[in-house]
This record gives structure tokens, C-alpha cells and sequence, in this order.
């Protein structure tokens, strides 16, 4: 273990220095892997459900009106008229920030310890492949990502100029579906965007997997299969649609 600032007499005279590698945190850091492991299971869950709703945009209108647009009117009165209108969906929306929040905390707090641990004797390229380049760039992918979350609720959830169209209208999920896709650099922003949630997916499910205390062989073969079929399930899903639209399939 590397020691900064060690005590130099000490170790001249053969002596143990007891000065800590850093100062003890308010709190552990397997709390905060396991926080991430969480949240980030809470983010896979709903990146599949929500790309899965997505796709009823190549399902038939019904009486004129298109599947998406009525799947994102149950969405906002789900659980009406028990609950006001958009309580379940602002419900899912307070869950899915705090989630938000505490994962993009726990990145930077592991990221700034790793730093202050290693030093400059940081060790690169140890699993080799994509897995490495995976390691190397979560820092990276997650900010790509925090960026494309801001716009995207921008551009189809608010509506607000100039990441949405000026045709945006609230409730009409296909028409500002077409009108978003229409533009090419947005088209292309949100495929790169998710290859880099399929990167960021796929490895934060591999380590998960350990945070989680997973340790048999079967279910960790399992789950491993999983951590690369559902982030590339998700990632072809969501790819087909600003694609089909820029292309003109869908209009």
C-alpha cells in the first residue's frame, strides 16, 4: 500500500509509521457501491420498460389516434380517480431523481478516493478488451449520459427551444417523436447516446453483480449474460426509432 506523505525518520530508524493513507470518511465506501449498484438497477429497469413503451410507436393508430399517444395518457392518469392525474408518474419522476442524485454522488465521491488511494500508482488494462475501456470511461459515459438526460426532457418531455422543435405540443408523443427526429444532429446525438448507455449499462450490471454480494458461479454466468443482452436489447430498441424516422419510415 502506498502511504502519501509518509513519515521519512520513522522509516529511517526502522520504525512503523501509523499515518493513515487518508483521513477516515463519514462514510464507507462499500455504502456507496452499494447505493450505485441500486440506483443503477433502478436506471436498467426503467431504461428497458421505458424504451419497451417507446416502440408503440410502430404499433396502428386507434380511432386516428396513435398507440404512443394513448400510452402516455394512461401513464398520466394511472391510478386516476383515486389518485390526482400524473400522482403515480410524478411519483416514479421523485424516485427515479433522487436515484439520479445519489448515483451521480456516489461516482464522483469513488472516483475522487480512488484518485487519492492509488496516487500515481494507478493500474490500467488489468481485465483487458472492452470491459478496460468500460472501466476507464464510466466517469466519462456517465456524464455523456447526464447531458443526454437533460436534453432529452427538454426536447420531448418540456418542449422547451432549442433542444425541442417549435411544433412541440404537450400530450402529442408522435408528432414531437417526428418533429424531434426529423433533425438529423438530434437523430445522431441520441444513437451515439445510446451506444454510450449501452457501454455504461452493460459494465455498471457487471459490477453490480459483485457490489450485490453475488457470488455463485451459475447465477453469476447468468447474470452476466444479462448485463450484456439487456443494455444491447435496449440499445437496438431505442436506436430503430430517431433511425426509422430520419430516414422517413415513420411519418
Amino acid at each position: 500500500m502506498t502511504v502519501k506523505n509518509a513519515d521519512r525518520d520513522a522509516i529511517v530508524h526502522g520504525k512503523i509509521t501509523e499515518k493513515p493513507l487518508r483521513e477516515r470518511p463519514s462514510y464507507p465506501s462499500w455504502a456507496i457501491k452499494l447505493v450505485m449498484a441500486i440506483t443503477g438497477l433502478i436506471f436498467g429497469l426503467y431504461v428497458l420498460v421505458h424504451m419497451v413503451g417507446n416502440l408503440k410507436i410502430y404499433m396502428p393508430d386507434h380511432g386516428g389516434v396513435p398507440a404512443i399517444d394513448e400510452y402516455g395518457h394512461f401513464l398520466r392518469t394511472m391510478g386516476a380517480p383515486i389518485f390526482p392525474q400524473e400522482t403515480i408518474l410524478w411519483i416514479f419522476r421523485i424516485v427515479l431523481l433522487v436515484s439520479l442524485v445519489l448515483h451521480v454522488h456516489g461516482a464522483f465521491a469513488l472516483h475522487g478516493r480512488s484518485r487519492t488511494s492509488r496516487g500515481k500508482f494507478a493500474r490500467t488494462n488489468l481485465m483487458g478488451g472492452i470491459n478496460s475501456f468500460s472501466t476507464r470511461t464510466m466517469l466519462v459515459t456517465g456524464i455523456v449520459l447526464l447531458l443526454f438526460v437533460i436534453f432529452h426532457v427538454l426536447d420531448l418531455t418540456m418542449g422547451v427551444a432549442p433542444a425541442a422543435p417549435d411544433t412541440f405540443a404537450h400530450g402529442e408523443i408522435y408528432a414531437n417523436l417526428i418533429a424531434s427526429f426529423s433533425r438529423w444532429p438530434v437523430a445522431l446525438f441520441y444513437i451515439l447516446a445510446m451506444v454510450v448507455l449501452f457501454l455504461h449499462l452493460s459494465h455498471g450490471i457487471y459490477l453490480a453483480v459483485s457490489d450485490l454480494g453475488i457470488t455463485g458461479k451459475r447465477t453469476r454466468q447468468i447474470m452476466l449474460v444479462i448485463a450484456y443482452l439487456v443494455p444491447a436489447i435496449v440499445m437496438i430498441g431505442n436506436i430503430s426509432m430517431p433511425l426509422s424516422i430520419a430516414l422517413g419510415w415513420l411519418g
